[in-house]
């Protein structure tokens, strides 16, 4: 298996088994099956209503997450095992029971709220042993153990001292399980509801967009788009992971896959390993945080502040700009740290590649059109999914005939699987804090603290959002992306509320914060993937993604601080958001100078230049206009005592040293292969391409 294979996974899961034969077809028809259920769905729902329809999805998928992952992480057999089988039959069993004659029907079964027969009470603490372990096989142990650490504290909360703030009055387990089994807030809550009804259409989306040749066209006309410039290679490699991160939707994948294609040019150009793995972590990672398909968290959002998915894209937008604009500065500044090569331009431009295949932007497009026109976004990403696989017929290689169709409809499902166990998992923290007020509780705890500090609510606020932002990081390193928004958003964002924060502005903070952990160390998924693909050191590369991404730890911060943080998510008069995104812009460009050392334009930045960059970069985001005065200030004085050190320095006309994060080396450094850039499999074969392996 090639290293491509090996790391092809998404970031919400762990690599699944490659299922073939009899097995792998079956699989692929159940969850084909469920492809249609779902689509059914968005035009003629189910007449017993949304729950009816979730018991029926998770008993679709959640037997395929048996048989599609392994029970023990790391290379074992692709071939389920008798458990295996045993478990996926039990999942059927326990999630059919509720609709089934055995237990008195759908309406009965509801009738039995908060009354559960003995039966029902040993089919749903079945399913909750089903749904942890599922989440298991598919994120690891981390998430598990907090699902049986707020079970637990359900449990045996009421043998707490009532005198502390968290205690409560206690919930037996046919509580527990009714809570969890027959209730909208548990296994069948928002979650799974967001995931079953929004993530999952648009993981067939992506599916089918992909096997179109989407991908392949995002990639080439990225190459292409920067052919004559000296930092082709970096920003070929931003621009792809912004263009596949449409269809992926997934951090890790999108920097693994960008990763394949792009780490030979980037290495003749003369990147370090390192560098250019934190490159491609920080522009794979993106891609969640990107419209028009953002992260699965990004639907939650929406479902829990009750507006619409366009509206929530319409917050995501300045961000985004603000967010790979860091990258990109961060980039131009490597070009010169570096002495990056310039590469020889492939064969076809940009805009022959546009005329041929811009066609795979149309579905994009669609999308937000249709949500403008006020389409639901479910109706909107079906009608885009059928666009795009109209628009593969363009293309003869990537006609959909109907056994690729089949694929990339089964393939979605797949792709939906881990997210539906880690949503389902979800169920369990959301209905114990739901059912003994932890939220409320810890919220106000979080609040108190910082006012045991200092009195000044603006103080307050600037410390309950420091504490937030590392609550929410450190939260990110044990759990995946979607379970960390839910659990910040339970227990954090009561806090930032309470405190008079918009909550648009404290669901994107900590939608970003949540996001953020794919670029956080010690874990960092998506530097892990990027490093094996450069071949670079793990920690190191981890610490140049987070130098990448270091204007998106930021940026949220300024939503929660000040009233005109909200003007960052569009959200106010039109000349308002103006100025606070120049005012962002300028911070952002300070940040860049403070972590890369290099004044555009300019040159090199000395330690003092570094120091006054970042203070600058910080007070700008602050949006306060005193603030904003200083910020620009600092940023000129930092600028000009970086030109000021050029000009005292003494010119040399050879072998000028260059920092190489772990070295020096000169401008004729000839250690990376010269060559030309490796040819990119794909739309180019269609117009006089030349393959140039090498």
């Amino acid at each position: 298996m090639s290293t491509l294979d090996a790391l092809h996974y998404d970031d919400e899961e762990k690599p699944a088994r490659e299922l073939t034969g009899r097995v792998g077809l079956a699989v692929a028809i159940v969850a084909f099956a469920v492809a249609l259920l779902v689509l059914w769905q968005v035009f003629r729902p189910l007449a017993r209503g949304s729950q009816y329809y979730l018991i029926i999805f998770l008993a679709g998928t959640l037997p395929l997450v048996f048989l599609a992952y392994r029970a023990r992480l790391g290379r074992g057999r692709d071939c389920p095992t008798v458990p295996d089988w045993a478990l996926a039959v039990a999942a059927l069993l326990v999630c059919l029971y509720p609709v089934s004659p055995f237990g008195g029907g759908y309406d009965g079964f509801l009738d039995r709220q908060g009354l559960l027969e003995p039966a029902d009470i040993v089919f749903g603490a079945v399913l909750l042993i089903l749904v942890v372990e599922a989440c298991r096989r598919t994120t690891g142990l981390a998430l598990p153990i907090v699902c049986l650490a707020f079970l637990a504290y359900g449990y045996y909360g009421g043998l707490l001292p009532q005198s502390w703030p968290i205690a409560h009055a206690g919930l037996d387990f046919a509580q527990i399980v009714d809570a969890l089994y027959n209730s909208g807030s548990g296994f069948y809550g928002t979650p799974l509801d967001v995931a079953a009804t929004y993530i999952v259409l648009f993981t067939i989306y992506g599916a089918v967009l992909d096997l179109s040749g989407a991908s392949r066209f995002f990639v080439d006309l990225s190459v292409a788009a920067f052919r004559k410039s000296r930092s082709a290679a970096g920003r070929t490699a931003v621009a792809a992971g912004f263009l596949l991160g449409t269809v992926s939707g997934s951090g890790t994948a999108t920097a693994v896959s960008v990763g394949a294609v792009t780490w030979p040019m980037l290495r003749r150009a003369g990147y370090p390993p390192e560098q250019a793995g934190g490159m491609l972590a920080a522009a794979g990672v993106g891609a969640i945080l990107s419209p028009p398909t953002l992260g699965a968290a990004a639907f939650i959002v929406a479902e829990y502040l009750d507006v619409s998915y366009l509206t929530v894209l319409g917050w995501a937008m300045i961000p985004t700009v603000l967010y790979y604009l860091g990258i990109l500065l961060a980039v131009e500044i490597d070009v010169r740290r570096f002495r990056v090569r310039g590469l020889e331009a492939p064969p076809v431009s940009a805009w022959r590649l546009l005329g041929r295949f811009g066609y795979h932007f149309s579905s994009l497009i669609l999308i937000v059109v249709l949500l403008a026109l006020g389409q639901s976004a479910t109706r909107a990403v079906v009608y885009a999914t059928v666009l795009a696989f109209a628009l593969s017929f363009l293309d003869r290689q990537a006609w959909l005939t109907p056994r690729r169709l089949f694929g990339a409809l089964s393939a979605g499902v797949r792709g939906v699987l881990p997210v539906v166990a880690v949503c389902a998992a979800a169920g369990i923290i959301t209905a114990t804090t739901t059912k003994t007020g932890l939220g409320a509780q810890l919220a106000s705890l979080l609040v108190r603290g910082a006012q045991a500090v200092t009195s000044n609510p603006t103080a307050v606020l600037a410390l309950t959002v420091i504490l937030a932002a590392v609550a929410l990081a450190v939260l990110g390193l044990a759990v995946p992306v979607t379970a960390s928004f839910i659990i910040g958003w339970v227990i954090i964002g009561p806090a930032l509320l309470a405190l008079g924060v918009p909550a648009p502005a404290a669901a994107m903070f900590v939608f970003y914060y949540s996001v953020l952990s794919e670029v956080t160390p010690p874990t960092a998924l998506a530097a892990v993937g990027a490093s094996a693909i450069t071949g670079g050191r793990t920690i190191p590369t981890m610490w140049q993604a987070l130098k990448y991404a270091l204007p998106a730890f930021l940026a949220p911060i300024a939503f929660v601080l000040t009233p005109a943080g909200s003007y960052l998510l569009a959200r106010g008069p039109f000349v308002d958001i103006v100025w606070a995104t120049t005012a962002a812009v300028a911070g952002i460009a300070a940040l860049a100078i403070a972590t890369g050392g290099w004044v555009l334009g300019v040159g090199r930045a000395g330690v003092g230049s570094r120091v006054l960059a970042g203070l600058a970069g910080l007070l700008l985001l602050y949006l306060e206009p005193l603030t904003i005065a200083v910020g620009v200030g600092l940023l000129v004085v930092a600028a000009g005592w970086a030109f000021v050190d050029r000009r005292r320095a003494e010119p040399s006309p050879h072998g000028v040293a260059v920092e190489d994060g772990g070295g020096v080396r000169t401008p004729t450094d000839e250690s990376a292969p010269s060559g030309r850039t490796p040819a990119v499999s794909g739309f180019s074969d269609d117009i006089t391409h030349t393959d140039e392996r090498g």
